[in-house]
């Protein structure tokens, strides 16, 4: 049987070898993305190299020790990335992702702050049992809510879900169930991520982009709708995730994990 050791071993193996970057490398915040341009983004601001180009995930450090990781896309790689940040063990890390919005409240171009994602993935589920809930860090929130607020950018919390369905828009079953579980936003990853972050005691959170509505028609994400997304908001959300985590260490509450 596996134990705790030889997890952590295998893990300081395979960060850098799907990477690409030296452990000594990582800072003690991470950002995490799904894009790529979050990444180059973060490179060109901090003049700092890209490294792992032609790997599974992209990743950059800045002179003040902060970590962006472009893990991909899915659950799956979501839960990659949370096991293999063991081989770390950062003091927070933050999700930079987009999600659908599924009220009249989450328009595009607002933030979420998921106070807790539905497991709708399955991933989490070799990993704790489905009662166990999928919750973010709450000091962490605060102080990425008390950014938001600094700024004045619009921004909602409420419960998302979590699915491993790409194609779902036209299953009418499916999104009357999103009704009956009165969710706020909809994407691929974030259950994962706070649910294997809980497993591994890695403090977590997530800042979501509202990049479409796609319980209308016109909603349905697009290239053209995401580009107008990317063009109108993407630099501000990169600059709060990097604000925040830049300045938790030094301004914010010491963030502990405890096992429920």
């Amino acid at each position: 049987m596996t134990n705790e050791f030889d997890r952590t071993a295998i893990a300081r193996d395979w960060l850098p070898r799907y990477t690409g970057m030296p452990l000594e490398q990582f800072g003690d915040y991470i950002l995490l993305t799904n894009f790529s341009n979050y990444v180059e983004k973060f490179a060109k601001r901090f003049d700092c190299p890209i490294v792992g180009q032609g790997k599974p995930m992209q990743a950059a450090t800045n002179k003040d020790g902060l970590t962006i990781v472009n893990f991909g896309i899915g659950s799956a790689n979501a839960a990659t990335i949370m096991d293999l940040l063991l081989a770390r063990e950062p003091e927070g890390v933050l999700f930079l992702g987009k999600c659908g919005g599924l009220k009249d409240s989450t328009e595009i171009g607002h933030f979420i702050l998921p106070i807790a994602a539905i497991r709708g993935e399955g991933t989490g589920d070799d990993y704790l049992p489905a009662e166990v809930p999928a919750l973010p860090s709450f000091k962490l929130h605060k102080f990425v809510s008390d950014r938001l607020l600094e700024r004045g950018l619009e921004y909602r919390t409420g419960v998302v879900y979590t699915t491993n369905r790409r194609l779902w828009e036209h299953d009418a079953e499916f999104r009357a169930k999103l009704d009956r579980l009165t969710c706020i936003g909809i994407d691929m990853e974030t259950a994962t991520l706070f649910i294997v972050g809980h497993y591994n005691s890695i403090s977590r959170g997530a800042l979501l982009l509202v990049s479409d509505v796609p319980t209308t028609p016109e909603g349905v994400k697009t290239i053209k709708s995401d580009a107008k997304v990317t063009d109108q908001w993407v630099d501000i959300h990169i600059e709060v995730g990097i604000e925040a985590m830049t300045r938790i260490g030094k301004q914010g509450e010491q963030i502990r994990h405890f096992r429920y």
